[in-house]
C-alpha cells in the first residue's frame, strides 16, 4: 500500500476505536477508492472490503482477482460462480476476528442492498450503522494531497468556464455551449462531470436540463460546471448576460455576492454548518428574496461531487480544518431569470479559502 493509503487505514482504525466499531464493510464505491485505491468492476457479483482493528481483506469474484491485484496488496478471498460467495465470506470474517455475538458494524450506505444483507445475514444480532462517523468522517477532512488535487481541478475549471462564456453568440444553443465546455475538459486531460447551461428564464430552474434553447440579446446566462482531473472534481457556478442585462439582474447579483461573503465569514473551525447556511440565507431574506432561495447553501466536495459536510439549515456538523464544501446561494425568479454564485472553499488555517481564482463578477458577453 502507498503511504497515503497506509495512513488512511490507520486513521480509520483509530476512528473505529473511538466509535467502538468492530467491523467496517465497504462495497465498490468511492469509499473503497479512498481506502484502497481500487474501483473494481461492479455487477451483481458481491465485492466487499472488510476492515477490522487487526485485518483488512477483500471478498472478490475469482475472475476479477488478477486485475484487482495490480492495485492493492491487501489479501483476497476469491469465490467462483460455481461455488458462490458464502464460504469465502465466512473465511474472510474469520480472518477479521470480528465478534460473532452482537458486533458493532458499519455498512457502506452506497453499496447494493444484497451485498449489505450478505454481511448482516452472516452476523446475526449485529448492530449496524452507516459510514458517517467513520469513513465519511475521515473523508470530510482533506489531507494536503487532496487539497492540491482539488485546487488544480478548480483552476482548470476556471478556464473551462471562461471558454463557455467566450462561446456565447446570437442563436447558439445551451447544448452547443455545453459541448464547448466538455471539449475543453477533454483537451486538457480532464473528464467532464456535468455541464448545466441555462439561458434566460431557464436559470430559474435550479436543476435545469440543458437543452435546445437559443441565446438572444437580453438573456441572463447561468453556467454550473465541473470536471475531474487527478481523481478529484470541480464545481462552480458563474452568471452573466448577453447583450444587455435584464432588469433587476445587477441587484440580484449584488445580493448573492454579499450572501457568499457572509457565508464565508461564518465558515470557521468550531462553527456549525447550519450557521453558514443561516449567514447566507439571512442576507437574501433581508433583501426580500427569502422565498426565492430554494435549496441548501452547500454540499461537501471530494472524490464525490456531493459528500459530507452538507451546509443546511438543520446540520449539526461542526466545521473543522480540511473540510471542503460549496457555498452557492441562489435567487430564482420564475419566468424571468435565476442567478446562483458558487464557490468551493476549504477550511484552511482557520478561514474559508476559495479554491477558484475566477472572480464572481457578472460576465458581460456580446
Amino acid at each position: 500500500m502507498t503511504p497515503i493509503l497506509t495512513t488512511r487505514l490507520a486513521n480509520l482504525r483509530a476512528r473505529m476505536a473511538e466509535t467502538n466499531t468492530d467491523l467496517v464493510a465497504i462495497g465498490p464505491s468511492s469509499h473503497m477508492l479512498y481506502l484502497a485505491d481500487l474501483s473494481p468492476h461492479g455487477d451483481e457479483r458481491p465485492v466487499l472490503l472488510l476492515i477490522s482493528p487487526t485485518f483488512a481483506g477483500f471478498l472478490m469474484p475469482a475472475l476479477n482477482v488478477d486485475s484487482a491485484r495490480q492495485h492493492t496488496d491487501l489479501p483476497f478471498f476469491p469465490w467462483t460462480d460455481a461455488d458462490g460467495p458464502d464460504a469465502a465470506l465466512q473465511d474472510l470474517l474469520n480472518a477479521t476476528g470480528v465478534p460473532r455475538i452482537s458486533p458493532s458494524i458499519v455498512l457502506d450506505e452506497t453499496m447494493r442492498a444484497d451485498f449489505a444483507l450478505l454481511v448482516l445475514d452472516a452476523l446475526p444480532g449485529a448492530s449496524r450503522r452507516f459510514t458517517n462517523d467513520t469513513v465519511g468522517y475521515l473523508r470530510s477532512r482533506k489531507d494536503e494531497a487532496e487539497y492540491t488535487a482539488l485546487k488544480a481541478s478548480a483552476v482548470l475549471n476556471d478556464a473551462a468556464m471562461e471558454a463557455g462564456f467566450a462561446a456565447l453568440k446570437p442563436g447558439i444553443t445551451e447544448l452547443e455551449v455545453a459541448s464547448t465546455i466538455r471539449d475543453f475538459y477533454k483537451a486538457n486531460g480532464a473528464t467532464p462531470e456535468f455541464t448545466s447551461v441555462c439561458f434566460g428564464p431557464n436559470g430559474a430552474f435550479p436543476h435545469h436540463h440543458t437543452g435546445e434553447t437559443q441565446l438572444k440579446s437580453g438573456d441572463a446566462v447561468l453556467i454550473d460546471i465541473g470536471g475531474r482531473i487527478h481523481g478529484y472534481p470541480s464545481d462552480m457556478t458563474r452568471v452573466g448576460y448577453f447583450g444587455s442585462a435584464p432588469e433587476g439582474f445587477g441587484q440580484i447579483h449584488s445580493i448573492l455576492d454579499h450572501a457568499v461573503t457572509a457565508a464565508m465569514a461564518a465558515a470557521k473551525p468550531g462553527v456549525k454548518a447550519s450557521a453558514v447556511d443561516k449567514a447566507a440565507r439571512d442576507v437574501i431574506t433581508a433583501a426580500g428574496y427569502g422565498p426565492n432561495f430554494l435549496h441548501r447553501t452547500g454540499h461537501g466536495l471530494g472524490i464525490d461531487i456531493h459528500e459530507t459536510p452538507y451546509i443546511t439549515a438543520t446540520s449539526e456538523t461542526v466545521l473543522e480544518e480540511g473540510m471542503v464544501f460549496s457555498i452557492e446561494p441562489g435567487i430564482y425568479l420564475q419566468g424571468q431569470f435565476g442567478l446562483r454564485l458558487e464557490e468551493i472553499v476549504i477550511i484552511r488555517n482557520g478561514v474559508a479559502e476559495i479554491l477558484s481564482d475566477m472572480p464572481r463578477n457578472a460576465v458581460a458577453a456580446g
